[in-house]
């Protein structure tokens, strides 16, 4: 049996996001993940990436930076697109934003199996309000 190549495994995930596959992101994630310290489930964190899109369609992740430790991926990634509708409260302004993201993902059999991230949201709040 080969070694679960972690690297390759993020890799997949990133062009899967930028791809807008939605009906795959599933694929990575385990039946219910711990995001912020709730449990959901694969199907809520599914939607939430396409809630996304829905406002952002031509949303676009360029990954910085990442680090590998064991079962933990730490990544500095920056999203990019143009608003079409409402998001985050604030309406369209047709304006790109550009907000910088830290995230920190656990693997487990080759699933994530919990997923936190922290926005810039202060700074992106002014860009789709100016």
């Amino acid at each position: 049996m080969s070694e679960f190549d972690i690297k390759a495994f993020y890799g997949r995930y990133v062009d899967v996001i930028n791809a807008h596959q939605w009906d795959r992101v599933g694929e990575f994630m385990a039946d219910t993940v711990l995001a912020h310290g709730v449990s959901v489930t694969r199907e809520q964190g599914i939607a939430n990436f396409a809630s996304i899109t829905d406002a952002i369609p031509d949303l676009t992740v360029e990954v910085k930076q990442t680090v590998y430790a064991g079962d933990t991926i730490g990544t500095h990634a920056v999203h990019r697109g143009t608003p079409v509708q409402e998001w985050l409260g604030v309406p369209p302004n047709g304006k790109p934003i550009e907000v910088h993201e830290i995230t920190t993902y656990k693997v487990e059999n080759g699933k994530f199996v919990q997923m936190s991230n922290v926005w810039d949201l202060e700074t992106l709040k002014r860009q789709l309000s100016n």
